[in-house]
């Protein structure tokens, strides 16, 4: 069982099954990766029109493509997440024309986080989230020809932005293609259930994983055994608003809109601001899905982030 390095000299923007592999490990071996900046174009530095002026067929900057010796179509690739390090820094705003609510936010906007050990620093009224990192993107080559882009999630996981994936973590993806052809990238050092605004924390990190194979699991889609507690801010308590409605998206984004509204009044955030916050740090949850013709999706804010 052999340790192995990957940096992010070269990053690779799409699912490719023909792709010639990086890196070629066995079942049991550790690889170290170098992940870049999520979007491998905004630096510590980053305006606000850097992110009107992004190039989305370079997002996302994923490391890869790792093949595991033996992986065959239909088993499963089997990660562990070991340890993820920051590089002190990471940033959240919202895109023209992407997020939930991007048509109330149609302009750009960046806000730059201190990362400082275990703490999140954002820097206005001493919110503070704590350093809970996930890989936004795990993924497998997929089964079909042709390139692919990494923007939505598909069957061989991808741009999953699952909080889940958190370090002590192990998650399990089909095997699409030969030798499995596994990348990473897209790191957030915190992000709430829904990435509202289209980000989270986005940082460069190291990440460390360790790879096997199993031909007895039969999965169609990723699955996660993570460990517990779910969220470090679970700590003092939550303020949680509700929308209603038949149409679960609309639901979901009026209960966004109804947190920023609450965020600017009692925070003293701008808007742009508190979508950041609703992104990196509240949870959307879909509370009552039963009672015809209206369901009820909630969202959640942690109180502890606010000192």
């Amino acid at each position: 069982m052999a340790e192995h390095y990957l940096d992010d000299s070269v990053t690779q923007p799409f699912w490719d099954n023909s792709v010639t592999p990086r890196l070629t490990i066995d079942p049991g071996d550790t690889v170290v990766i170098e992940c870049a900046e999520p979007v491998g174009q905004v630096g510590s530095d980053s305006i606000a029109d850097d992110l009107a002026k992004l190039d989305f067929s370079k997002i996302h900057a994923l490391t890869g493509s790792i093949a595991i010796n033996g992986a065959a179509v239909g088993d499963a690739l089997e990660v562990e997440i070991l340890e993820m390090r920051h590089k002190g820094w990471g940033w959240t705003g919202h895109i023209p024309a992407f997020g939930l609510l991007q048509e109330d936010f149609d302009y750009p906007f960046i806000h730059h986080w201190e990362l400082d050990g275990d703490v999140c620093r954002f820097g206005v009224n001493g919110i503070t989230l704590p350093f809970e990192p996930f890989p936004g993107c795990v993924g497998v080559a997929p089964a079909d020809s042709g390139r692919l882009d990494t923007i939505p999630p598909r069957v061989n996981g991808g741009n999953v932005d699952t909080r889940d994936l958190v370090v002590g973590s192990t998650f399990w993806l089909p095997i699409l293609a030969e030798g499995a052809l596994f990348s990473t990238g897209d790191c957030h050092s915190a992000q709430g259930q829904g990435e509202v605004s289209g980000t989270g924390i986005e940082s460069p990190m190291t990440v460390t994983m360790r790879f096997n194979v199993r031909r007895d699991l039969n999965i169609r889609e990723l699955q996660i055994q993570r460990p517990s507690p779910m969220t470090k801010v679970d700590s003092a308590g939550y303020h949680i608003t509700t929308a209603h409605g038949p149409d679960l998206m609309e639901n979901a984004k009026n209960a966004v809109r109804y947190m920023i509204e609450w965020l600017v009044a009692n925070h003293r955030l701008s808007e742009s601001q508190a979508y950041c916050i609703c992104s990196t740090a509240g949870d959307l949850k879909i509370a009552e899905i039963v009672d015809v013709p209206n369901w009820i999706v909630a969202f959640h804010m942690p109180l502890s982030i606010f000192g």
